[in-house]
C-alpha cells in the first residue's frame, strides 16, 4: 500500500477535529484529576477517620484496575443503575478519577516533602489550619511535582485513545472510523504525527516549568 497524498490531505480536516476533542477531553480530565487527587492527598494526610481508610482503598483499587475496565464501568454499567451520561462527560470523569490516584500520590509525596518546620512554625504562630494549607504547604509542595504532574498530563492525552473502546471519535477513534474503507495507512500515520506534535512541546513546556518553579537548594 502506498501514501496517496490526495486522500491524507482529504482527511486531515476531520483528524483535526478529532485531535480538538481529545485536547479537550483530556484536559478537562487532568482538572477533574488535580482537583480530586488534592482532596484525596489532603484528607489522607491529615488522616480522618474512616474516611481516610476508605479514600487509601480507592486509590488501590483504581491504580489495581486497568483503565479498559475502568472505563466499561462507567460508560456501560452505570447507566444500569439509573446514572446516563454523555460520551463526552464519560470520557472526562474515565480519566479524571483514574489519574485522581496516581496525583493524589504524587501531591502526598510533595506534601511529605515540606520541612517539617514550616508545620511547627505555623503552629507556633496559630495560624488556622486551612491557611497553613494554602499560604504553606500547598505552594511549597506543588512546586517540587510540577514535572510530574506535567507528565501525566502528557500521558493523559495518549492515554485518551483508550476512549475509543467506548465508542468516542477521539483521534484514534477518528483515525480508526476513517481506515474502515480500507486505507489505514495514512489516518494511522497522521494521527500519530498528530499525537507527537502535542506531546513533544508539552514535554519541552514541562521542563521548563521544571527548571522555574524546582526549589532551590
Amino acid at each position: 500500500m502506498r501514501w496517496d497524498a490526495d486522500y491524507a490531505a482529504d482527511i486531515f480536516p476531520k483528524l483535526l477535529d478529532g485531535l480538538w476533542l481529545t485536547i479537550q477531553v483530556s484536559l478537562l480530565g487532568m482538572a477533574l484529576a488535580l482537583l480530586l487527587g488534592l482532596v484525596i492527598a489532603v484528607v489522607r494526610y491529615a488522616k480522618i477517620p474512616l474516611l481516610s481508610q476508605v479514600l487509601t482503598g480507592y486509590v488501590l483499587f483504581v491504580r489495581g484496575t486497568p483503565l479498559l475496565i475502568q472505563a466499561f464501568t462507567i460508560y456501560y454499567v452505570l447507566p444500569e443503575y439509573g446514572i446516563t451520561l454523555s460520551l463526552f462527560t464519560s470520557g472526562v470523569l474515565i480519566l479524571g478519577v483514574n489519574y485522581s490516584a496516581y496525583t493524589a500520590e504524587v501531591y502526598r509525596a510533595g506534601i511529605e516533602a515540606v520541612p517539617r518546620g514550616q508545620w511547627e512554625a505555623s503552629t507556633a504562630l496559630n495560624l488556622p489550619a486551612w491557611r497553613t494549607w494554602t499560604r504553606i504547604v500547598l505552594p511549597q509542595g506543588i512546586a517540587t511535582i510540577i514535572p510530574v504532574l506535567g507528565n501525566y498530563q502528557i500521558q493523559m492525552f495518549k492515554d485518551s485513545a483508550i476512549l475509543y473502546g467506548i465508542g468516542m471519535t477521539e483521534l484514534l477513534g477518528t483515525a480508526r472510523e476513517l481506515g474502515v474503507a480500507g486505507r489505514s495507512l495514512e489516518p494511522l500515520t497522521i494521527a500519530g504525527i498528530l499525537y507527537l506534535v502535542i506531546s513533544y512541546p508539552a514535554a519541552i513546556l514541562t521542563r521548563r516549568l521544571e527548571r522555574r518553579y524546582a526549589p532551590t537548594h
